[in-house]
């Protein structure tokens, strides 16, 4: 019997990310060829990757991905569908056939736009309207599961290694702006491919080395106003919170940051007065989305990404930059892997964001 200190164990999971600061799209080859390199830090139970600037000719229209596990859980979403959205497009997401990737369910995708009568029927905004729709999928139709919901972006994810599940879904082929990947090492939830990271709303994706403590404390709060923690899994429900303080309470990503890896009260005492007084505000007002345990995430955004680790930056994480190009990992080799002649290379501090907008650069 293998005994503790006899197995390595990485520090749970991989993840890696790339922007282009200009705007400028780039295959997906270089995204899986980044996350490969991490292979020892998952176990095959989990790979994904979300792309952003993939769907130029559809950028106006909501780019659902779905999972189906039959026919006719097919066919229950697609009349949910035509009853709310209208249909531009659907058909199924290309894959090739890889002896590593089994079991896969049905795989769609539907470019979609709210019917006008049905928006203003619901008296919500469309990105409201678009995100309730989503959850009444994906807690209503047994079988039928949205995994990615954004406009001009996509959540490609499986059950396998990462570079594995990239040649699965062909993403040499897409070519983007922005790039984020996940290999998993799940240590509480098995391994399905719903659960894969990254989790996605709309256009927020999210991919997480590491585990919360505040579970519970986090679910309790985001289910108060209206979404359904269905998976049983941390990176659901910062997803959740980053779409609940972003778009619905129009919080920077600035101050989400100071939210959920807030520094500690003696820190905020020690700040000049005017910065000290925002820091304690957000905390007071938003104290049951602190994230407390290990974790580094990625946050991809319409037009940009965050990093951002815990206070204590109990995960590694590593930023390099080149030209107008940013890398982010879990590992400085699969940022040298791609590009071997960075400019720079820095390690961010404990609840420090690196925020990277294009036409902005990285902050």
């Amino acid at each position: 019997m293998q005994r503790e200190g006899q197995v390595r164990i990485p520090s749970g999971c991989a993840i890696s990310g790339i922007i282009d600061t200009s705007g400028r799209r780039m295959s997906g080859e270089e995204i899986i060829q980044s996350i490969s390199v991490m292979h020892d830090r998952s176990n095959g139970l989990g790979g994904g990757f979300a792309a952003y600037g993939i769907y130029p000719e559809y950028k106006d229209y909501y780019a659902f991905h779905v999972f189906y596990d039959t026919a006719s859980a097919k066919k229950d979403c697609e009349e949910f569908l035509e009853r709310h959205f209208d249909i531009i497009n659907l058909s199924k997401i290309p894959t090739r056939k890889i002896k590593e990737i089994t079991d896969e369910p049905l795989i769609w995708r539907y470019f979609v736009t709210p019917l006008p009568t049905k928006l203003t029927e619901s008296q919500l905004d469309e990105r409201k309207f678009t995100a309730k729709c989503v959850f009444r999928v994906n807690t209503t139709i047994n079988g039928a599961y949205i995994f990615s919901s954004g406009k001009d972006m996509g959540v490609f994810k499986a059950v396998g290694f990462p570079e594995d599940v990239g040649r699965f879904y062909r993403l040499e082929e897409y070519a983007g702006y922005c790039f984020t990947a996940h290999g998993r090492y799940p240590t509480n939830t098995p391994g399905w491919w719903g659960g894969a990271h990254p989790f996605a709303l709309l256009d927020y994706s999210v991919v997480h080395n590491g585990e919360i403590s505040s579970y519970d404390t986090n679910r309790r709060a985001i289910e108060m106003h209206g979404y359904k923690c269905t998976l049983q899994t941390d990176t659901e429900v910062i997803t959740y919170i980053i779409d609940y303080l972003h778009r619905r309470k129009n919080l920077s990503f600035e101050e989400i940051a100071a939210v959920i890896a807030a520094p500690f009260w003696q820190t905020i005492g020690k700040m000049d007065a005017e910065k000290g007084e925002v820091h304690e505000y957000l905390r007071v007002m938003f104290s049951e989305y602190l994230i407390t345990g290990p974790f580094s995430i990625l946050v991809g955004f319409d037009g940009g990404l965050m990093a951002l680790n815990d206070r204590l930056k109990l995960r590694s994480m590593v930023v390099g930059e080149k030209g107008s190009r940013v890398y982010i990992s879990s590992e400085e080799s699969a940022i040298r892997i791609i590009e071997p002649n960075l400019d720079r290379v820095y390690a961010p501090k404990g609840g420090e964001p690196v925020i990277i907008t294009v036409n902005g650069g990285a902050i």
